[in-house]
């Protein structure tokens, strides 16, 4: 099979037939930009680049289609692209993982697209893309707004570290994706080992011939609606209830994870957007062994359908508030569930299930607490601010949405870098209402997960996100993580508003 040529950053390059581009330009070129957030099903804008100047996914695209044409990426567009747009993103918050903004940077920095950029035309754009850290709005400003890229931001790090419970590096250099991702930093003379659906690792020299060795199938949406898998013995002596189904986390960056051998394990990168979904202590276990069983380094990249298929969920539950803000809760048996309802609801009774599924984890961002909180907060008198939420380490925040939006107020000790924590309250206000109003996967009652693809998980897109505006109040208290108070306020307010529907998501079935 002849190889491909094609002009690639100016340059004239040639690859491997029978490829997509995206593999190519990876695996053959050496491209980092571009990245697999949900190969091969082209929903998730993480690899676009340009074509003869438009933009376009590469993960779908066959590398013979672009046979003697000229592509681009965020490498080769030039620093008026590159460093202006990653510039921007970082003064704005635009960007916390930095996984899914190389593409969006493409998008909307395309050739064809210059001089027409406004709110509507930003927000149609990036209906092609998925993000889960940043609630979009830090987006668009981006793309909008004039931005001051002079102001210090010494302290940046600190607040978003603060806000993602683990070290963050908050830089344009992270908005450009060079956060320091396991998938793009693995050796070069690393094998590559993919997972089979039946869990045998399949190991090779190249991407293509393992993802072929181990049977890598594309996954599909289903046409399965959702359920809600507990149910609530008698309703009759409560206020108020609600039941919740599986939700997916929908971190962008697949987990990836390199090791030498004999070394220690790289990777998953967990800055911004997992917000404890990331808990695969077990991929660097096997990427270890697997790199002394072949005395070669080892790098190992999920595909999406393996990280929707072994990634912890938050336990589905059903639960009932009294109008003294006690209840009952039948919850999906968790580890360290018992003893968290005993130390903070206390005025609580658990009853644990057994349901068939996936992995659960009190981990992933707000897990019971923030559920039980809206639940107390339906029955809490009403602030002038919006429904009130303390979190366990001290933070408040308020949240109030009517036809102009969602309005926020939040308190949580010393602010250190307004830019970081308004950025990741929006990205919460953003998480809260898809979590209320339309996220959901569909699982069957033997546990297996049929929505494998990234846009049935039921994120929000752009144009569907409301304005958010943020009060961030003064505060000389140590600073602690504000951004899931806001979560679960949202959350209880988008529920209020919506008149409290009794199961979450309220607005799919």
């Amino acid at each position: 099979m002849a190889d491909v040529v094609f002009e690639l950053n100016g340059h004239e390059v040639a690859v491997p037939d029978g490829t997509t581009l995206l593999v190519a330009l990876r695996e053959s070129c050496g491209i980092r930009s571009a990245k697999d957030g949900c190969a091969p099903q082209g929903q998730c804008g993480c690899c676009t680049v340009w074509v003869d100047g438009e933009a376009r996914v590469a993960c779908v695209t066959p590398v013979s289609r672009v046979r003697g044409r000229s592509v681009t990426t965020l490498e080769g567009a030039g620093t008026a692209v590159a460093d202006d747009w990653s510039e921007r993103l970082c003064a704005t918050g635009g960007s916390q993982c930095g996984f899914c903004t190389p593409g969006i940077i493409m998008r909307l920095a395309a050739p064809r697209r210059q001089g027409l950029l406004t709110k509507e035309s930003v927000e149609q754009a990036l209906l092609a893309h998925l993000c889960r850290c940043t609630g979009w709005q830090t987006i668009v400003e981006a793309a909008l707004d004039p931005v001051d890229v002079s102001v210090n931001r010494d302290h940046a790090a600190e607040r978003a570290a603060i806000e993602g419970r683990t070290a963050q590096s908050v830089a344009p250099a992270v908005a450009a994706g060079n956060g320091g991702f396991a998938g793009d930093s693995f050796p070069n003379d690393a094998l590559i080992a993919v997972r089979s659906a039946a869990g045998t690792w399949h190991v090779s020299e190249s991407l293509t011939e393992a993802r072929a060795a181990a049977g890598i199938v594309q996954g599909r949406r289903s046409t399965l609606g959702l359920n809600w898998p507990i149910e609530i013995d008698d309703e009759s002596e409560f206020v108020r209830t609600l039941r919740t189904t599986w939700v997916e986390p929908a971190y962008l960056e697949p987990d990836a994870v390199w090791c030498e051998p004999g070394g220690r394990a790289v990777g998953p990168l967990v800055n911004g957007g997992a917000f404890g979904g990331k808990r695969t202590a077990w991929l660097a276990d096997e990427a270890r062994r697997l790199a002394d069983e072949h005395a070669r380094p080892i790098r190992i990249a999920l595909t999406r359908e393996d990280v929707v298929r072994l990634g912890p969920k938050r336990p589905p539950l059903a639960a009932g508030v009294r109008a003294d803000g006690s209840g009952v809760v039948w919850l999906r048996r968790t580890d360290g569930a018992a003893r968290f309802i005993a130390e903070h609801f206390p005025k609580w009774t658990l009853h644990e299930v057994d349901v068939a599924g996936p992995p659960t984890s009190l981990d992933i961002r707000g897990a019971v607490w923030a559920e039980l909180s809206a639940l107390v907060a339906s029955v809490s008198p009403l602030d002038e601010r919006g429904d009130p939420v303390r979190s366990l380490e001290g933070a408040e925040a308020w949240a109030r949405i009517d036809d102009e939006g969602v309005k926020i107020t939040v308190r949580c000790g010393e602010v250190l870098d307004h830019t970081v924590l308004r950025s990741y309250c929006i990205g919460a206000a953003h998480m809260a209402l898809g979590w209320v109003r339309t996220e959901g996967i569909a699982v069957d009652e033997s546990g297996e997960i049929h929505d494998l693809t990234i846009r049935s998980f039921g994120v929000l897109r752009a144009a569907d996100m409301p304005p958010v505006v943020v009060h961030i109040e003064d505060d000389d208290r140590p600073p602690v993580n504000g951004s899931d108070a806001v979560f679960a306020a949202v959350a209880a307010a988008a529920w209020r508003r919506d008149g409290y529907p009794r199961r979450w998501p309220g607005c799919r079935e």
